[in-house]
Formats: structure tokens, C-alpha cells, sequence
């Protein structure tokens, strides 16, 4: 018996031994591809030697000091790199060690943002339904994932949700993607005018969205108009690319693609790729000037903050993306995309296949015309992901995919070094375990 507590006690997992590239191997010598990076993580897979003598270099000088009382070379170059890659506009870097904390932060400096410069009133936060930023009180609290949410409800802050950005399910027949677009856009301008605009703090939102939606991406013109309205209100815009960020999408930073820049933006994942836990909070020049002019101080802080061995790892997997690994991720995404349709384009149960880059989402349906959603008695989700783990794939299947209850997607983020081979090899194994799964609840 484990005495570690596992995320499922009652589905015990194996011990993991090796990782090598795209796969991994537990103790019994089984192999996996890992075709989800575990959650979007592994962009360089297992075992780069890069990263892990960056790694042992920075523990043979410095293994930690607290960021109160001095910085590190990795924590300062690692900084440069990405400001000198950020979106127009964004200037500091505050590093932590994952995501939750990275939207936490965010968060705590947009509100003392607002006291520095005097519109004390600011302290509403608008988000979306059917997004996920974490799993901290307040980071759960912005996300729209209802069945995280639900246990924890009456210890979540008051957070105003509007619709997501998802056309498969709410753009209309008649509606362009475009003027869909604007409209969903629009509910941001509807909800800052109820909450009264003085009120409101920020916008927050995945530019792609990742877990609960299965790789939703924005369409066009959608994040513009999001910017003009934050802009004519003076509220921030937050972007949470802790997911789909670091060269997932096909761009360093996803909102690149979408033509805009965020006032603060979250990062992780990726920017460690696994080799250490790391993420970071990006502001722009005009919020942290405001904090030195004002108190100087930014109330807030955890004990790994810009931790020297995590930074090194971020700077030699920084350093590989910039150094043109990202360039390739589009068109590898497009393989993928292109054979999961072949794959499945005759398949009833397999309504959209979607994404930006190696992050790509299938949802399924009972109907693909009606795009009627499974009954979620039949856990079709968590089904695929035991089918799939039980023929040697890694892959991350969700349920609520609609409303938190509706819905079943999968989730493919494989790592960036993945070969036409390797991709090859997730569509046949998750294509063998779907046709499996939809066997074994009579639907095949």
C-alpha cells in the first residue's frame, strides 16, 4: 500500500521509471507516448540532456536563496529572454512555481494596482463559463469549470462569468464567425455596464482554451474588440496562457495569433516543460511603475519565488523554444490535425476536431448532426482515458465539456520533438481505444 496520497485512491497508478523523448515507462517495462505532455507540459519531452545539466550546474553554485534578499543570474537572463519575446507592451516578470499561483498573483496586482493609482472602487472581476485557472480558492474562483467549482462553491470570491468564445456550439447557422465573434464579445461590455464600470478590476481569459473545453480557440476579431472594450473602460486584461502559452499554439505567446496584447499575463507548463516546477506572472511597464511611484512594495509573495534552480531549467527550455523548436509546431499541428480527420471523418460520435498548433481537442457527440451530446452516465470520458493508458497512450479526456455536466472531449498536447511517426502512432492508439470505448457502450 502507498502512503502518498494519489489524485484517484481508489485507481492506484503505476510506478514511472524512465523517461526517454515521447515516451514513458513504468516499472513493469510497459511503454507509453505520452500524447498530452501530462497537462500540456512536456514540450521537449523526456530526458533532454540540455536542460538537465542546466539544471546540475545551477545546483552546484547556487540551490536557493530567498528573493527578498538577492536574485540569481538564471532569474535575471531568464526575464530578458522573455520580455525580449512578450507581446508589445509587457515589461516585468515575477516568477512562481506553477500556474495557480501565476493567475494568484495576477489577481493580487491587478487590485493593487488600482489603490496605487486611486480608483479604490476596482475590485470586480469578469471571466468566462467553461474555463479553468487553476485550483487555488481564488484562481478557482475566475474559472468557470463547474464541476471543480461546485464542492468548494461557498468559499469562492464573487466572480462574474459570460459565455466563452466557442463556435462549434454557440455560433448561430445564419451567423458569420465574425459577427459571432463581436456578439460574444459584446457580453463583455453588457457586464461591465451592470457591474458599473468604475467597479470592475479585469477581464480574464485562455486565449486557447485548454482542460475544460478541449482546445477552443478564439475566433477572429474576438480578442480585438475584448481589448477595445477593457481599453474604453480602463479595466485589465489578463490572459491566462499557462496552458496554451510557451510555443503550444504555435506562436511563443498563443495571444500573438490573435493580435493583441494582454496589461498581465500567466505562464507555466510549458515554460519549465517538467524539468522543474516554474510559471510566471508578465505586467506591463505602466502597472509596475505605478507600484514603485506609489508604495514600492507589491504585498505578496511566496517562499519559492525566482527559485535559481527552477529558473536555470526555464532558461535552457526558454532558450531551445526561441531557438527556433516553435517554428515547427504549426505545421506538425497540422499533420495531426489532417490525420485525426482522416481517422475519424466517417466516424458518427467524432463532432469537432479543433485546436491551434499541437494543442488539439476532439469532442464527442451521440449525433454528429444534431451535435447531441453522450450521456454522461456512460463516463465516456474517464473510459477513453483507461482504454487509451491500457494500449500504451497518455492522453487527457474530460467530461462537462458543455455546461459541466454535457459534454465529453479529449485533450492531445504531445511534445514539440514529436515526429510524423510519433504522431502517427497517437492517432492509431486513440483511434483503437475510441472505437473500443464506443464498442463498449453500444455505440459501435
Amino acid at each position: 500500500m502507498t502512503r502518498v496520497f494519489p489524485r484517484n485512491s481508489n485507481n492506484l497508478p503505476p510506478v514511472g521509471l524512465r523517461g526517454d523523448g515521447v515516451y514513458l515507462t513504468d516499472s513493469d517495462g510497459k511503454q507509453y507516448l505520452d500524447g498530452s505532455g501530462g497537462a500540456a507540459v512536456s514540450c521537449l519531452g523526456h530526458g533532454d540532456q540540455a536542460v538537465i545539466e542546466a539544471i546540475k550546474s545551477q545546483l552546484d553554485s547556487m540551490a536557493y536563496a530567498h528573493n527578498s534578499f538577492l536574485t540569481s543570474e538564471p532569474a535575471e537572463q531568464l526575464a530578458d529572454i522573455l520580455i525580449d519575446n512578450a507581446p508589445a507592451g509587457l515589461d516585468r516578470v515575477y516568477f512562481v512555481s506553477g500556474g495557480s499561483e501565476a493567475i494568484e498573483a495576477a489577481l493580487k496586482l491587478a487590485r493593487q494596482y488600482y489603490l496605487e493609482i486611486g480608483q479604490t472602487k476596482r475590485s470586480k472581476i469578469i471571466a468566462r463559463r467553461q474555463s479553468y485557472h487553476g485550483n487555488t480558492l481564488g484562481a478557482l474562483a475566475v474559472g468557470g469549470n463547474a464541476w471543480r467549482r461546485a464542492q468548494f462553491s461557498p468559499l469562492l470570491i464573487d466572480v462574474s462569468h459570460i459565455a466563452p468564445c466557442f463556435a462549434y456550439r454557440g455560433r448561430e447557422d445564419t451567423e458569420s464567425e465574425e459577427a459571432y465573434g463581436q456578439r460574444i464579445a459584446d457580453e463583455l461590455e453588457e457586464e461591465i455596464q451592470r457591474l458599473g464600470p468604475e467597479n470592475v478590476m479585469c477581464f480574464v481569459a485562455e486565449p486557447v482554451v485548454g482542460a475544460t473545453l478541449g482546445a477552443v480557440p478564439a475566433v477572429e476579431g474576438y480578442f480585438r474588440r475584448v481589448r477595445e472594450i477593457c481599453d474604453r473602460h480602463g479595466v485589465l486584461l489578463i490572459l491566462d496562457e499557462v496552458m496554451c502559452g510557451m510555443g503550444r499554439t504555435g506562436s511563443l505567446f498563443a495571444c500573438e495569433q490573435d493580435g493583441v496584447s494582454p496589461d498581465i499575463c500567466t505562464i507555466a507548463k510549458g515554460l519549465g516543460a517538467g524539468y522543474q516546477p516554474i510559471g510566471a506572472m508578465i505586467c506591463s511597464k505602466t502597472i509596475h511603475d505605478a507600484i514603485q511611484r506609489g508604495s514600492g512594495f507589491f504585498q505578496h509573495g511566496h517562499t519559492y519565488l525566482s527559485h535559481p534552480v527552477a529558473c536555470a531549467a526555464g532558461l535552457a527550455v526558454l532558450k531551445k523554444l526561441t531557438g527556433g523548436l516553435v517554428s515547427g509546431v504549426a505545421s506538425k499541428g497540422n499533420y495531426l490535425q489532417t490525420q485525426l480527420k482522416a481517422r475519424f471523418e466517417k466516424n458518427a460520435h467524432v463532432g469537432d476536431i479543433r485546436g491551434r498548433g499541437l494543442f488539439v481537442g476532439l469532442e464527442f457527440v451521440r449525433d454528429r448532426e444534431t451535435k447531441a451530446c453522450l450521456d454522461p452516465a456512460l463516463k465516456f470520458n474517464a473510459k477513453l482515458k483507461a482504454a487509451a493508458f491500457t494500449n500504451g497512450l497518455i492522453c487527457y479526456p474530460m467530461g462537462g465539456t458543455i455546461d459541466g455536466q454535457q459534454g465529453d472531449h479529449v485533450l492531445l498536447a504531445p511534445p514539440f520533438i514529436s515526429q510524423d511517426t510519433h504522431l502517427d502512432e497517437l492517432v492509431d492508439k486513440l483511434g483503437t481505444a475510441i472505437d473500443h470505448v464506443l464498442q463498449d457502450v453500444g455505440l459501435q
